[in-house]
């Protein structure tokens, strides 16, 4: 068996739909990319996780999507099941590519008609599941008082009725704990929410971009194990990090430029911290290093023929 990752090549990566705040400027514009260095923070990230023997299945690049480079949106597994998400309009058509990746391990892939993002807005924690979900709404600018005098409207992606599509298609055998976003900037729960540490007992969360029932939820669920992240590390989306476990040892990748309150708090949960500068995604496509690795998993060495 092995770890097993998907990682999007990065040759294309741009904005194009520009479809959350991070990708667009005050005014609306679409941000522009630095490829190369974009390219070099993705090869930084891929070959850490390959030093800590992860598998990595990497995702061929398309130049008509560029958002294959955040492969969590790609979907979530339940055994040998795969929930390929239903994805905001600007990235449906990715679909396909996730799918022919995602069936070459030996998956079976499912379609759902509701809206849902994958492992961005649905992930374990502990004996619980946590599904993120906000109100979704059609993407458009509309006239605002003040300058500049337009606003983009942008929702959030997944919908609690996908919870019931997932469990006719493969039974979810834990608890859901729902959390309601309602910040636009923090649009998926995996950048306001990581759990992490030995069986991800612990959780790093943003509680102000939270519905204040959802906040108490999670702290009543989580005790002394949830680290409440001041706003200087959510704004460089410090709960957008990856936990695995390798030999009896618990790690969390994080993103580069994390306080020092923090990463000691992370090492106080039995966690070993490393880090990763992908700030080039982050700043001009809204996902850092979370959302730019599909975790799925262990995965029979058989099925890994084709992988990178």
């Amino acid at each position: 068996m092995s770890h097993t990752v998907l990682m999007g090549d990065p040759t294309h990566f741009s904005v194009i739909g520009g479809a959350n705040p991070h990708t667009r400027d005050r005014y609306g514009r679409r941000k522009s990319v630095d490829r190369e260095l974009a390219i070099r923070q993705w090869r930084g990230l891929h070959d850490l996780l390959s030093e800590h023997d992860l598998r990595i299945e990497v995702v061929p690049p398309d130049p008509k999507l560029p958002g294959l480079v955040y492969p969590a949106n790609a979907g979530f597994r339940l055994g040998d099941d795969f929930i390929l998400s239903n994805l905001t309009p600007t990235r449906a058509a990715e679909q396909p590519s996730y799918r022919r990746s995602v069936e070459a391990l030996g998956l079976r892939c499912h379609e759902i008609q509701s809206r849902f993002e994958g492992e961005a807005d649905l992930f374990p924690a502990g004996d619980l599941y946590l599904f993120t979900h906000g109100q979704i709404q059609r993407q458009r600018f509309v006239p605002r008082l003040g300058w500049p005098p337009w606003r983009r409207i942008y929702g959030f992606r997944s919908e609690p009725v996908a919870l019931d599509e997932m469990e006719a298609i493969h039974p979810l055998r834990r608890s859901v704990l729902q959390v309601l976003l309602r910040d636009e900037r923090f649009y998926h729960g995996d950048t306001c929410l990581c759990s992490f540490g030995p069986g991800r007992q612990a959780l790093l969360a943003y509680l102000p971009v939270l519905a204040p029932h959802s906040a108490e939820a999670l702290q009543r669920a989580f005790g002394e194990r949830l680290i409440s992240l001041e706003d200087d590390d959510a704004a460089i989306y410090a709960a957008n990090s990856f936990s695995f476990e390798r030999k009896g040892k618990s790690f969390l990748v994080m993103p580069a430029g994390i306080s020092a309150r923090l990463e000691e708090a992370v090492r106080a949960q039995d966690t070993l911290v490393l880090k990763i500068d992908v700030s080039e995604f982050h700043k001009k496509g809204g996902g850092s290093v979370k959302c730019m690795i599909g975790d799925l998993g262990e995965i029979p060495e058989a099925s890994l023929a084709c992988t990178d």
